[in-house]
């Protein structure tokens, strides 16, 4: 059932990362069950062509964290939704992206919906699909193996286009028994986490209508 979970997690355990070109990535790592691994992983990535999921996502800066329990719906095309369900004073804000424009709307403001005139790194950043669009395109990435006591997860990371001062590289984490995504993690330049996403409930290829996507 697709409903609202709230899930504390903690990620314990050592990592180990090597960063090389995504056929050095493999060559890494070390043993035939990890190999696989990492092709089931990478073939996850090439087939997604949406998912819908729960998840909490964190904005950390200077000035503190602001963290935000959401539903996403996102197609690899690039059109997505994504809804904040709390905390209570932003809840029921929608963001949505057509392809062609980005609305947003919020039932406590009086109903209104805002035309958006540009898409913000902050906001498209968090979806699973704009981390998939830049790993593939990526002429180098860093493929790692991390053990977290509850669970084996592949490490992926990515470059983040662009020359944003607080949005440099992507880092996500998989489950290697489940192929869903664990967490999402985005660093600045001197590898601060900036933005943090925690998927709950994660569910791939899913028949998602196009009024999704439409306010």
């Amino acid at each position: 059932m697709f409903k609202k979970i709230f899930l504390g997690v903690l990620f314990v355990g050592a990592m180990f990362f090597a960063t090389a070109c995504a056929g050095d990535g493999l060559r890494d790592l070390e043993g035939a069950e990890e190999i696989s691994a990492f092709e089931q992983v990478n073939r996850m990535l090439k087939e997604l062509e949406n998912f819908r999921a729960i998840a909490t996502v964190e904005y950390r800066s200077n000035k503190g964290t602001n963290t935000y329990e959401t539903v996403q719906h996102a197609r690899i095309t690039g059109e997505y939704r994504i809804e904040v369900t709390a905390p209570e004073h932003v809840a029921g804000s929608v963001t949505t992206n057509d392809g062609r424009q980005i609305f947003q709307f919020n039932s406590r403001v009086n109903g209104s919906v805002n035309l958006l005139v540009r898409e913000t790194p902050e906001r498209s950043e968090v979806f699973l699909t704009t981390f998939i669009r830049n790993y593939l395109q990526s002429a180098e990435v860093s493929v790692s193996v991390s053990d977290m006591g509850d669970g084996v997860r592949t490490v992926l990371e990515a470059t983040v286009p662009g020359e944003h001062p607080y949005l440099s590289t992507a880092r996500l984490w998989v489950d290697n028994a489940t192929l869903n995504p664990v967490k999402l993690v985005i660093f600045d330049r001197d590898g601060a986490e900036r933005i943090i996403v925690t998927y709950h409930v994660f569910e791939r290829n899913a028949e998602l209508a196009d009024t999704l996507f439409t306010l």
